[in-house]
């Protein structure tokens, strides 16, 4: 196998990376440029509302730069999970951006769009048909709820990244996918195996976070036939066995193994060895191709509408009996909201308290020793928003004012940082669909669009 080198450009296209950082990693030799576009880690709500995760000034920044590279370079990009989710709001947003460059700059391309959101009817005949599998810790599915999911997205593998590229495109933009897929495609259409290929993935779905000093910035692989080679195009980071292993664990459950779309990523053996003084490899990677093809599929829908507001205090007395007082405010405020129209079992209302518990809630082993000073975010989640926010106003003022035994303070128990002090967040959402399911092959769950961008 001849030697097959990638560029990645940021963990997440419009997270930002330096522009002197992708030329210097062109100038090392490129067959693709590419970058994972999103991921579940902020949420559901991108998902669910069809917003993109960054802004598109942001994205419109990276992706320019990506453009003109690749152009220059004749080598293909490509993008997954665009726009932070992968449903078609987010794919849309993206190609509009390349169209809009590519106006802009005089650029020429081949593009292709792969849609990754599900159509709800194809999903529930694979539930009846026994084909959808619940994720680890995920319940079971029902009808009921892909229906009320406000979008469903499937995580793409490699194959129909590499089919686009088959058929010419140069520019790949797809929907939600596998966060290394964009990368293990272009290397397996290089003749490259398939476990380094995936590795390869692995090291490059998160661009530099694998080289140290951390941030976000671009990162290139070399593929031999000895193993990945990884060097951060900046010359102030370095990739290290110890940087490189420790990204290896990156986002699983497990150290060693790595389910994938049609098979397992088996790293077991791997080798981690320096080659120069910015540079590390790895190598005895292994690949299991699975008997069944499976698809992780995701899904957000709408459970109701948020309100919340920040405040704090260092008065030791409330402080010491921080708990009991907030079960106070609660009760209070299922009173007096009440009094207004608005039933116990018509919203939720949540306290996270930060000094005290508000990372790890019943799970803070230190809980019992709080801090000098805690800051308490109020949230509260309702059917509507008027709801949200008629009882978000009752908790901001219990917080504030109620009394408690051997209080001192005469006025407000509270500091609240902003005027006003309630913010309204709007619609609010949770992950009700993840899940695996068997499709008849890695194609059927996403269909490709070709168009001729000219500049």
């Amino acid at each position: 196998m001849a030697e097959y080198r990638m560029l990645s450009t940021s963990g997440i296209l419009g997270y930002g990376f330096p522009e002197d950082s992708i030329k210097r990693g062109v100038a090392m030799g490129v067959d693709m440029i590419g970058c994972d576009g999103g991921s579940t880690d902020p949420g559901p709500h991108y998902l669910g509302s069809g917003k993109t995760l960054n802004s598109r000034l942001a994205m419109k920044r990276d992706l320019r730069l990506m453009l003109q590279a690749a152009v220059a370079e004749g080598v293909p990009v490509t993008i997954g999970s665009c726009g932070g989710a992968g449903g078609e709001p987010h794919l849309d947003v993206m190609a509009d951006l390349a169209r809009e460059i590519a106006r802009e700059d005089g650029l020429s391309f081949k593009m292709a769009t792969i849609h990754a959101e599900q159509d709800k009817s194809w999903v529930k005949d694979q539930l009846a048909s026994g084909k959808v599998k619940p994720m680890r810790n995920a319940g079971g599915l029902d009808a009921e709820t892909v229906d009320k999911a406000e979008r469903i997205v499937g995580c793409m593998g490699p194959e129909p990244y590499m089919a686009a590229l088959d058929a010419g495109a140069q520019v790949v933009l797809a929907g939600r996918s596998t966060d290394p897929a964009p990368f293990a495609a272009c290397a397996m259409r290089g003749q490259v195996e398939p476990a380094p290929a995936w590795y390869s993935g692995k090291m490059l779905e998160c661009a530099a976070a694998g080289a140290i000093p951390k941030g976000h910035d671009c990162m290139h692989v070399t593929i031999k036939n000895n193993g990945v080679i990884c060097e951060p195009p900046n010359p102030n980071k370095i990739c290290t066995p110890m940087s490189l292993a420790n990204q290896s664990l990156h986002e699983n459950a497990s150290p060693n193994l790595f389910q994938e779309p049609g098979g397992l990523l088996d790293t077991t053996d791997c080798s981690f060895d320096v080659v120069s003084d910015r540079a590390a490899m790895v190598s005895g990677m292994r690949w299991n191709p699975d008997d069944q093809y499976t698809v992780k599929i995701e899904g957000a829908e709408l459970m109701g509408y948020r309100a919340i507001t920040i405040c704090g205090t260092r008065d030791p007395l409330l402080i010491g009996q921080s708990e009991d007082y907030l079960g106070l405010v609660r009760e209070a405020v299922a009173e007096k909201s009440e009094a207004m129209g608005v039933g116990r079992d018509e919203y939720k209302l949540m306290f996270r308290v930060y000094g005290r518990d508000g990372v790890m809630a019943t799970r803070e082993p230190l809980a019992a020793n709080p801090s000098h000073e805690l800051g308490i975010l109020v949230e509260v989640i309702a059917d509507n928003q008027e709801k949200a926010n008629t009882v978000l106003s009752v908790a901001r003022v219990s917080t504030l004012h109620l009394d408690f035994p051997g209080r001192l303070c005469k006025e407000g128990n509270m500091a609240f940082p902003f005027s006003p002090s309630d913010i309204e967040c709007g619609p609010a959402y949770r992950f009700s669909v993840y899940h695996i399911v068997e499709p008849k092959d890695a194609m059927e769950m996403f269909p490709i669009e070709y168009e001729d961008v000219r500049g």
